[in-house]
């Protein structure tokens, strides 16, 4: 059974904090909140545990998972940033968005775009998230939570464990997060363009978002 860690979201406790990363690096999969939504987590390298994650989401190797990281300079240690990405990440980091770029040689095969050689990357506005980054010293492999069936983002962790108490290790309980997924923003070409929108304001682009026209 899943394990139940009630963490403050303004003071995340010490204590389960390295519990938490101990059960990352021991090949967990974890439930954690973040300014978006919840979402599941695992070792960056970590083949067995990317593939549960895979197995609870219902998707196969097409389905792209993210790069959770602490900050800008993490994400640059993963992603090829130049000096107009590296302005627009800058001025929308930390927050709700999801960034697509060219990965470098640091990221595993695997998790990249087949062709396009790309990772999605994001540093989430949520102190529990970023005090389990700090832990571990390295990016979360993370999907959003939300189950096959399902229209919305699990934000409840009482019933997120119930659902998925033989399916992942440790759910940890930040208290309500929301249901809205981060704004994903392709950076790859010559000016940014949303291709999915969600809690991050397009405007922070220059682009109207539906409610903005």
């Amino acid at each position: 059974m899943a394990q139940l860690f009630t963490i403050h979201p303004e003071n995340p406790q010490p204590r389960l904090i390295r519990q938490a990363a101990e059960c990352v690096r021991a090949g967990g999969v974890i439930v954690y909140p973040t300014d978006s939504c919840y979402a599941l987590g695992c070792q960056i390298g970590d083949k067995a545990a990317m593939e549960r994650i895979r197995a609870i989401r219902q998707v196969d190797e097409h389905h792209n998972l993210t790069l959770v990281c602490r900050d800008l300079a993490e994400i640059a240690q993963y992603a090829r940033v130049d000096n107009s990405q590296f302005r627009m990440l800058k001025a929308t980091t930390p927050g709700s968005y999801t960034f697509i770029l060219q990965a470098t040689r640091e990221v595993p095969k695997r998790l990249m775009h087949p062709r396009r050689r790309t990772i999605g990357l994001r540093v989430p506005d949520h102190r529990i998230a970023h005090a389990l980054l700090a832990e571990l010293g390295e990016p979360l492999l993370s999907s959003t939570l939300i189950l096959p069936g399902d229209d919305l983002p699990l934000n409840d962790a009482e019933e997120i464990r119930e659902r998925l108490e033989q399916a992942v290790d440790l759910v940890i309980d930040g208290g309500p997060c929301g249901i809205e997924p981060t704004t994903v923003v392709d950076l790859t070409g010559d000016a940014p363009v949303i291709t999915r929108m969600g809690r991050g304001a397009a405007a922070a682009f220059g682009i109207l978002g539906p409610d903005d026209a």
